[in-house]
């Protein structure tokens, strides 16, 4: 007898679940997201700083379902709350009755209340929205040094990035590139533009190895980046940044990636949740004692075997994600489930251009053009998989659902 499988969620480990459980013949997949476009976030810094296209970083979710054919449906509406009693998902218009459900929702940016004028006057990337904002600023700004007359202003534009993350990081690194190529053709209309990487912590890339915190300061410094660590901010109104050293920096743009909550869905679902309002799961990944109920990904606290706390990374949520299907397949095999472990295969960090900063497996470092190519052919590698399902998915279009 054939189980319904639903997953909130269009986001890496939301995707990866999918893809996992509709291979088999008694699975039927629904996903369920308010967004028609699955946000390739991972890849937020080009398009940011424009050297990537909207159609880079977002794919449409109807065309990638419709990419498996009468196997997966998608449910363009916002999910609201949870039935557990009647094992339903309650969204705008409807309620849709699960056997397991995966809650893959994500996260958002974290906009810490103890910063006051935080929230108000900076913006995340954790959306498409947020992202496309803070693009058409940043061209703005570009458009703008060109049309003048040269040499005509010499005040300083500080783009501000709060958060020296890996998205910080990444972002930081590619605007700077962007401003480093403009010089060479406008000249000191570009270089006037600033980008300034503000982090609480001692250093960039905090928890990070030595060596991918070494070599991506260098590339940094090397763009222009002026970075500002152990730099604790107090305040932020609409033109300064305060610093509780007395210290303030003028600014014309900020985005914040200095830390991440779960998704307002969370809220709505009685279970035990952490300071960050992330479901805290048990070893199987479950919430609420139940045994068909799962969370992935950046809405739920990830830790390995040993008990350690594992990154909100899309590695990390695809892993959970492959995990939980493995899980719901042995679950209806009534065969043994292990605990959940994984750990951080490997990390690559683009930092500007044709340049990036990677490890895997602990014990292969590589930097520069090398670390591109491999980042790229990643990035690449997913990208494609997404686009065959969406080029089936279009043949697919006129399929009765």
């Amino acid at each position: 007898m054939s189980k319904n499988v639903v997953i909130i969620g269009g986001g890496y480990g939301g995707l990866r679940a999918v893809e996992f459980l509709a291979k088999y013949n008694d699975i039927n997949v629904t996903l369920i997201d308010k967004n028609p476009y699955h946000y390739l976030q991972t890849e937020a810094y080009g398009y940011i700083a424009g050297r990537f296209d909207i159609h880079d970083i977002a794919i449409d979710l109807q065309k990638w379902c419709l990419g498996f054919k009468r196997k997966v449906f998608f449910v363009n509406e916002r999910a609201d709350s949870i039935d557990f009693g009647r094992q339903e998902v309650i969204t705008e218009t409807k309620s849709t009755h699960y056997d397991y459900l995966v809650i893959a929702t994500g996260a958002q940016t974290n906009f810490f209340s103890f910063i006051e004028g935080l929230k108000d006057n900076s913006h995340g990337v954790k959306n498409l929205q947020r992202a496309y904002n803070f693009r058409q600023e940043f061209e703005d700004i570009i458009y703008k040094q060109l049309q003048s007359e040269e040499h005509a202003d010499k005040n300083e534009i500080n783009l501000a990035i709060g958060g020296a993350g890996l998205s910080g990081v990444e972002v930081a690194a590619e605007m700077a590139n962007v401003i480093q190529a403009y010089s060479k053709t406008i000249g000191d209309r570009a270089r006037v533009i600033k980008i300034y990487l503000i982090d609480a912590s001692e250093t960039i890339l905090p928890g990070m190895s030595s060596y991918i915190v070494k070599n991506t300061q260098k590339r940094l410094e090397k763009l222009g980046v002026k970075i500002l660590t152990s730099a604790f901010i107090s305040n932020v109104d609409n033109s300064h940044i305060y610093f509780k050293d007395g210290k303030k920096l003028h600014y014309h743009f900020m985005i914040f990636t200095g830390g991440i909550k779960a998704g307002n869905f969370n809220s709505a679902v009685e279970s035990d949740k952490n300071r960050i309002n992330q479901f805290i799961a048990n070893q199987e990944l479950n919430i609420r004692g139940t045994k068909n109920v799962f969370a992935i990904g950046d809405c739920v606290e990830i830790r390995d075997k040993e008990g350690n706390m594992l990154p909100p990374t899309a590695q990390i949520a695809e892993k959970s994600a492959e995990y939980v299907a493995e899980c719901i397949r042995k679950r209806m095999d009534s065969k043994q489930i292990e605990p959940f472990d994984a750990d951080v295969s490997g990390m690559f960090i683009a930092l500007g251009g044709k340049y990036a900063v990677g490890e895997m497996f602990k014990f292969i470092k590589v930097k520069g053009y090398t670390a591109y190519i491999l980042k790229k052919a990643i990035t690449h590698a997913y990208y494609l998989g997404l686009h065959l399902r969406i080029n089936a998915g279009y043949k697919n279009r006129n399929i009765p659902r």
